[in-house]
């Protein structure tokens, strides 16, 4: 068994090209990017001799043995550990939405599924929904069906789509929509199932989700108290 892990990886945009070969050549295919602005205060930049700058975000999906070996290369060969390179991290999974959708995510991984990943005494999670750029609506629709309340929406591109063919056996558009949605852990399975019945890989969406765990939550209070 093996743990299998979101992999976020956040770094300058003129640095697009050497990290997005990095992963290639680790055979890390699958990657969702989205374009993003830093935000350190004027005080720090000045302190570590640095501009403000676009960045750009990554997300991978791997091993927690492919991670140690993507940390040695970060490290040693594109050096995100010298200030404003960037950072990368890992955060557990607690599910995915389909056995095709987690292969495809895990292609070229020596992963093996156990168990969900759990934390004490945790009620929520993060419901992320990947799907083709323009359907949003229709897979919120679904997971409000099921339960759900409000989601957000990010624009992002994707690479390493052409596993999908062996695994799905569809083609992916590069440019996809992330749906953020936090759910209560015990309607997580049912908002899953309706958003692939109605948005999954046998609609236009062609969508694939997964969920993080969250420990702690603000800002839900009415929903728990009904």
């Amino acid at each position: 068994m093996s743990e299998l892990y979101l992999m976020v990886t956040i770094v300058e945009r003129s640095k697009l090209t050497a990290f997005l070969s990095f992963y290639r050549e680790r055979q890390v295919p699958v990657q969702l990017i989205s374009l993003a602005l830093g935000t350190a205060s004027s005080d720090m930049l000045n302190y570590l001799g640095l501009e403000r700058s676009d960045k750009c975000v990554f997300m991978s999906f791997v091993t927690g043995e492919k991670w140690e070996e993507l940390r040695r290369g970060l490290r040693r060969e594109l050096r995100i550990d010298v200030p404003g390179t960037g950072i990368a991290f890992i955060v557990p999974l607690s599910s995915v939405g389909g056995r095709r959708e987690l292969q495809f995510l895990t292609e070229h991984q020596n992963y093996q599924k156990g168990e969900e990943s759990t934390m004490k005494d945790t009620n929520y999670e993060l419901l992320i929904v990947v799907a083709n750029h323009g359907y949003s609506d229709l897979i919120m629709d679904a997971a409000r069906g099921a339960g759900a309340a409000g989601g957000t929406v990010i624009h992002a591109k994707g690479t390493g789509m052409e596993g999908a063919e062996k695994f799905l056996g569809i083609s992916l558009a590069a440019e996809k929509e992330m749906i953020y949605i936090v759910v209560h852990r015990e309607q997580r399975n049912a908002i899953m199932s309706a958003i692939m019945c109605k948005a999954g890989m046998e609609s236009k969406a062609k969508s694939v989700c997964f969920t993080l765990p969250v420990s702690d939550t603000a800002g839900l209070r009415l929903l728990e108290d009904d």
